[in-house]
C-alpha cells in the first residue's frame, strides 16, 4: 500500500481553500487534515467513502464541503445522512462557534461519527444516530443541509420538520436540481439554485436553497 504524501494533501488543501475565497484559519486547516486521516484510517477497514485516495478526499470530500461554506448561516445547523461527517464535520471544524448536529443511521458511520467528534476535540457537535423521518430533536435547526441524501423533494419532505421558521434548507447537488425542485411540498419554497466551483472538481455542483413557508 502506497503511503500518503499529507504534505500534498495539506497544500492542495491551502490551494483550493485561496482560490475558493472562504476564510479558514491555519489551525482549521491542520484540523481538516487530522479528520482526513482519520477518515482514511477507518475507511481502510469500514469503507465509509468509496473515494480512497486522501488527495482526491481533499478535493471530492473538504473542498466540496467548503464550498458551500458561506451559505451556511444561524447558531445551529443540522447535516441530515451526514455519512462520515460530510459537510457536517468540516462546517463544525471552521466555524467552531456552530453548533452541529451530524444525523446519520447506519451504525458504523454514527461510530465513526462519534470517534472523530472524541479525537477531535469537536465541542461543538452532536451525534444523532437516528432515520430523520422519525426524529424529534427538542429545537429545530437554523440551518439544515443534505449531501447526496436524497432527491430535493424527498428530503424536504424527511427532514422538513427540523428545520426552524425563518431557517433555511441547504440542498448540494450535482447536476442543477431544476426538476426534484417543481415536486416539492407545499410548505416549502425555492429560494435560489447557485452553482458551484470546486477547486480541481470538473463535474457540476449546484445549491439549492430552499425556506420553509407557504407560496
Amino acid at each position: 500500500m502506497a503511503m500518503t504524501d499529507w504534505d500534498a494533501c495539506e497544500q492542495q488543501l491551502a490551494a483550493g481553500i485561496e482560490t475558493l475565497g472562504v476564510a479558514v484559519s491555519k489551525s482549521a486547516q491542520v484540523q481538516l487534515i487530522a479528520y482526513l486521516r482519520e477518515l482514511s484510517t477507518w475507511n481502510a477497514t469500514y469503507n465509509l467513502t468509496a473515494v480512497r485516495d486522501p488527495l482526491a478526499m481533499v478535493t471530492r470530500h473538504l473542498l466540496d464541503s467548503l464550498a458551500v461554506l458561506d451559505f451556511v448561516t444561524g447558531a445551529a445547523v443540522a447535516d441530515i445522512g451526514s455519512g462520515p461527517g460530510l459537510p457536517g464535520l468540516v462546517i463544525a471544524i471552521v466555524r467552531p462557534r456552530m453548533a452541529v448536529t451530524v444525523v446519520e443511521a447506519n451504525r458504523k458511520k454514527a461510530a465513526f461519527l462519534r470517534h472523530a467528534r472524541r479525537r477531535l476535540g469537536l465541542e461543538n457537535v452532536t451525534v444523532a444516530q437516528e432515520r430523520v423521518e422519525a426524529w424529534q430533536p427538542p429545537e429545530k435547526f437554523d440551518c439544515v443541509i443534505c449531501r447526496a441524501f436524497a432527491a430535493a423533494d424527498e428530503c424536504a419532505r424527511l427532514a422538513g420538520h427540523v428545520v426552524a421558521p425563518g431557517g433555511r434548507f441547504l440542498l448540494m447537488k450535482g447536476r442543477d436540481p431544476a426538476a426534484e425542485l417543481s415536486a416539492l411540498p407545499l410548505d416549502f419554497r425555492h429560494v435560489d439554485t447557485v452553482s458551484l466551483a470546486v477547486p480541481g472538481l470538473a463535474a457540476e455542483r449546484h445549491l439549492a436553497i430552499l425556506e420553509p413557508g407557504l407560496i
